[in-house]
Formats: structure tokens, C-alpha cells, sequence
């Protein structure tokens, strides 16, 4: 298959890129890099400098390509609020679907989130309610991610993969990364909040074999969701912090979710549970 990343050398893309390569698909990414663009070119992808907010040289760039299916695995967090990755969700987005129509594709993978569920006491399932429109701090970014998935499903097949929260290599939960920072400056804080992790590499099959996948959406999470009580004092101690505070309570959106219905299709990760991928990363 003819496949067109957007973000090809993110931090999902740089691992979904080789094992699609590997599965014998024809790839082009994009980059903003030169230096990255040669690094696609190198591994036997079609490495391209196109800028995603440059509407006329991605739509350009697209209708080259020809692709069957385009990948949607962009992300912007150099301004530390939020607001460049709400904004390539939407304007970014919004090009990157025009530029699929123009070009004929059929399939769009899009990159979402897996803690956009409404309340409940159990992990959530791809056939529970989303909660948008909800008033809370997660207001703005969520917005977002709505009109991401919503613009997608425009065309005639649509994935949403919706990724819990990553750790590797240049994620938050990096050795050097934002959350190892502030466990490191006794800032952590443990409380009945439950996560869903997944490790990039896992991310990374996911989304190679979602392009596969029937349409839908799906949670791209490990086995084991964990309550911060849980996990964060393994994590505190696998990063050389001190242990977390201990603190009460969780927002009733915090309820992870399950992993059942991409599992079915016959995922299967290097990394079950967070407590091997922790051990494994940082070892």
C-alpha cells in the first residue's frame, strides 16, 4: 500500500515509519527537518520538508504520493501549554484531510487520546460515551482532539487510534522528561487517579497494523491500567526520585481504559503491563 505520514519522525512516527517499511508498504513522510527528511530517505522512505500549516505544498506534496491511506501522527509541544498541539489538531488537521481528498486517498489514521471518556468507575471502552464538551481544565485541549477525530471521519475510512499515556525515549515520562523532573524535585504526587501507559514501541505496532484495522475506533493502552498509588512509586524510584506524596482522591474522567477491542485484531505488545516497560526503560 501507498501510505502518506504526517509526522513521520515524531515520537510515534519514528517508530511506525520501519515497521511499515518492513511489511513491504511505500512510504512518504513529512518533516519540517532537513536533516530528518535525509533520515526517511536513508531508511527507504520518501523523506519530504513540508510544513503542515503550508496548505498549497501539502496538498501538492499528497497528490504526489498517491497515496492509498494517509497517517495523521502530528504533534506540536514546544510551547509547554498546549496550545501549538490544539492548534496543529485543528488548522493541521484540517489541511492534512483536504490534502487526502485532493489526492484520492481512502484511509485516515488519525493519532487521538485514550483519557477523553466520560466519568465512570471501570476502564473505559471505544463504546463509551466521549466527553467534549465537558467544563473542565482539559476544556481546550479536548476541544481540539473532537474536531481532530470529527475532520477525520471525513473520509470513507477512518481509524482513531487513541493512545494512552507514552513513555520512551522523548515523552513526558522520558528519564529526562517533564514527569521525571518534577518526581526528581519531590513534586510527584500519588494519587487514585488510573493511568493506561503504553510504550512507544508498542504505539508504534499499533499503528503499522492498524492499517489494517477496520474502521472505528480504538484504545491504544497496555494491559494494566494503575491508580497513581500504584505505579507512581515505581516510576519515582525507577527515575532516582524520592517517593511521591501520597494524596486522596481522582477526577472522575481518571479511569483508564481497556485495550480489548485492539487486541482483537490481534495486537500484540513487547510490553503488557507498565511495570515491565518501566523496568525495561529504565532499567
Amino acid at each position: 500500500m501507498r501510505i502518506f505520514v504526517a509526522g513521520a519522525t515524531g515520537v510515534i512516527g519514528r517508530y511506525t515509519v520501519p515497521l511499515l517499511l518492513q511489511a513491504g508498504h511505500e512510504v512518504t513522510g513529512i518533516t519540517r527537518s532537513e536533516e530528518r527528511a535525509a533520515e526517511l530517505d536513508r531508511m527507504g522512505a520518501g523523506g519530504r520538508v513540508v510544513d503542515i500549516y503550508d496548505r498549497e505544498k501539502l496538498i501538492e506534496s499528497v497528490r504526489e504520493a498517491r497515496p492509498e491511506a494517509v497517517m495523521n501522527l502530528l504533534t506540536d509541544l514546544v510551547t509547554g501549554n498546549f496550545s501549538g498541539n490544539s492548534r496543529i489538531r485543528i488548522e493541521g488537521t484540517r489541511n492534512l484531510v483536504d490534502a487526502a481528498k485532493a489526492a484520492g486517498a481512502r484511509r485516515m489514521i488519525a493519532e487521538s487520546l485514550a483519557w477523553i471518556y466520560a466519568a465512570g468507575d471501570a476502564p473505559a471502552t471505544e463504546d463509551d460515551p466521549v466527553a467534549f464538551g465537558e467544563d473542565s481544565p482539559r476544556g481546550e485541549n479536548l476541544e481540539a482532539v473532537r474536531i481532530l477525530e470529527e475532520q477525520s471521519g471525513e473520509l470513507p475510512e477512518c481509524v482513531i487510534l487513541r493512545y494512552g499515556a507514552l513513555y520512551g525515549p522523548a515523552t513526558f515520562y522520558a528519564a529526562d522528561g517533564g514527569v521525571a523532573q518534577r518526581a526528581k524535585a519531590g513534586k510527584l504526587e500519588a494519587t487514585d487517579a488510573v493511568t493506561s501507559f503504553v510504550h512507544l514501541q508498542d504505539s508504534g505496532s499499533a499503528t503499522a497494523a492498524a492499517i489494517e484495522w477496520p474502521a472505528g475506533a480504538y484504545n491504544i493502552v497496555d494491559d494494566e491500567p494503575a491508580a497513581g498509588t500504584v505505579w507512581a512509586p515505581v516510576y519515582a524510584s525507577s527515575v532516582g526520585a524520592p517517593p511521591p506524596t501520597r494524596k486522596a482522591g481522582r477526577n472522575p474522567w481518571e479511569r483508564g481504559a481497556s485495550n480489548a477491542k485492539a487486541r482483537s485484531q490481534g495486537w500484540k505488545l513487547i510490553y503488557p503491563s507498565w511495570r515491565e516497560g518501566f523496568a525495561a526503560e529504565f532499567g
